[in-house]
């Protein structure tokens, strides 16, 4: 008698949920090319014409969670605003996808696909009750091709945090309580499912570590399933909004920078960017400015390890907060009333 991995039970069991999504974008048709010479080099410039053309632009991976349509997938595989997307189911059921919402602190988006008939879905699963040495599946398709490329490992670490670069070029998002598994993750895997043995969903593949072998991270699935239950029930996320930029400082920027303290958040633009307080937001109603140092939210201590955006998701809509603030060498407290915040998708 044959044996039989008890992956392929499973793998018959998800597949059919798991999706390809296709981005393409209006873009200048290109006619040709054109030579530049430059110092003894030819340099290869395209012609543009002036109409413009769908061009695909990339390809990632996600999984129908509910028969009418709801799919779940990275942020960072739909970060264009501008772009379109297609959700395939096979290569005969194609869909015009809406993207719902988009979370980058925890790199989770929603969207919805709409069929006459109900579609494969995946069940979630609870990652907190995800046990080390536990037999996984990470399934999507490496190239944002149709195929379904399965991997199979353990989970290898859990509440992992990682940076992650992707969507705004050289902008990092540092990912927390992360699941880590010896199951390949590919670029193309981003946004497919990691599964257990009961063919449940517990985390969303994410990244890989480049120049390591079998180093993969997935996203824990009790973060999507709060997002899922705020975009059926509002049709967006609704997340409490500060309105700061800023910069956690540690011991070696408060050195490089010469700052009183290395601990905090720093309100500070980005490079050409926008500005630090955001108009009209509760940062500004209330008063703070850009160079204040927040060092602490209703007496919990601002670290690399505490960040802001983590004591915020803690805090709901409507909340008032209060804010030790270091300003110009003195602490003042700042009193704050949290509004929605306005996401993207």
């Amino acid at each position: 008698m044959k044996f039989k991995s008890p992956f392929v039970e499973v793998a018959k069991k998800v597949c059919p949920a798991v999706i390809t999504i296709t981005i393409t974008k209006n873009l200048p048709k290109i006619e040709g090319f054109y030579f530049f010479p430059f110092y003894g080099e030819e340099f290869i410039f395209p012609k543009f014409k002036k109409e413009k053309e769908k061009t695909k632009i990339g390809g990632g991976s996600g999984f129908i969670v509910s028969p009418d349509g709801y799919v779940l997938t990275c942020s960072h595989v739909v970060s264009d605003l501008e772009a379109d997307y297609t959700v395939i189911v096979t290569p005969k059921e194609k869909y015009q996808a809406q993207v719902l919402a988009r979370d980058p602190l925890v790199d989770i988006a929603v969207l919805k696909i709409n069929s006459k008939e109900p579609l494969p879905y995946l069940e979630l699963g609870d990652s907190n009750k995800i046990e080390l040495g536990e037999q996984v599946l990470a399934i999507g398709n490496p190239l944002g091709e149709f195929e379904d490329t399965l991997s199979a490992g353990i989970i290898s670490g859990l509440s992992r945090k990682i940076k992650a670069y992707g969507g705004i070029p050289f902008k990092a998002t540092t990912l927390r309580g992360l699941i880590q598994t010896d199951a390949a993750i590919n670029p193309g895997n981003s946004g497919g499912p990691l599964v257990n043995m009961e063919g449940k969903a517990i985390g969303i593949n994410t990244a890989m570590v480049m120049g390591a072998e079998n180093i993969g991270f997935a996203i824990p699935i009790n973060y999507a399933k709060r997002i899922l239950e705020e975009v059926k029930k509002y049709g967006k996320i609704k997340r409490p909004f500060l309105g700061v930029r800023y910069v956690i400082l540690n011991s070696q920027l408060a050195k490089t920078q010469k700052l009183p303290v290395n601990y905090g958040a720093l309100i500070v633009r980005e490079s050409f960017g926008e500005p630090a307080v955001v108009k009209d937001s509760p940062a500004q109603k209330a008063g703070l400015k850009e160079y204040d140092i927040i060092l602490e939210l209703d007496g919990e201590k601002i670290t690399e390890e505490n960040p802001l955006a983590d004591l915020l998701s803690k805090k709901k809509i409507g909340d008032e907060i209060t804010l030790k603030v270091l300003r110009e060498g003195k602490i003042i407290e700042v009193k704050v009333k949290l509004s929605e915040r306005k996401m993207g998708g």
